[in-house]
């Protein structure tokens, strides 16, 4: 079957533009969250040091196989700090924040991410790509949890 691919993906352009936004707002949330992490203050510190650690190791983790299956398409993937920033558009901040401020500011990315991750979903949905749908699935699921758990840190 010559020039046949593993899968009966179709309409991949779009898909890899979908998941090179998805990358670029983890890689955004990832510096985020990091920066947070570092400067964090406050009788919830201990609890949002950790979560935060947490929470940018596995967006470094994420990052990888988001790029990863973007290349599998035959696509490329976007890097550099400005291009990735650019793509993302997500508000940035500076330390220091109390401790709920740095908590609202990550959940509005992680928002973000969400919005974005559902089009890249359903664009994978609709090129038949049951594969990039399956991880865009894994990073809802997950992302919503974050956004539960933020929001739940501001109920204390």
């Amino acid at each position: 079957m010559k020039g046949t691919k593993a899968t009966n993906v179709k309409n991949t352009t779009g898909l890899a533009e979908a998941l090179n936004q998805v990358l670029a707002d983890s890689y955004a949330l990832m510096s985020l969250t990091h920066l947070a992490h570092w400067n964090v203050e406050g009788p919830g510190f201990f609890a949002l040091h950790t979560a935060f650690q947490t929470q940018y190791e596995e967006l470094f983790t994420a990052i990888d196989e988001i790029a990863e299956r973007i290349r599998a398409l035959d696509a490329y993937a976007i890097g550099g700090l400005g291009s990735l920033a650019q793509a993302a558009q997500m508000k940035e901040f500076a330390a220091p924040l109390s401790q709920e401020d740095y908590v609202r500011f990550l959940i509005a990315a992680n928002e973000k991410l969400v919005t974005d991750a559902v089009r890249a979903r359903e664009m994978a949905g609709a090129a038949n790509d049951q594969e990039s749908q399956d991880l865009m699935v894994g990073r809802i699921t997950l992302h919503q949890k974050t956004i539960w758990m933020l929001k739940s840190f501001l109920k204390g």
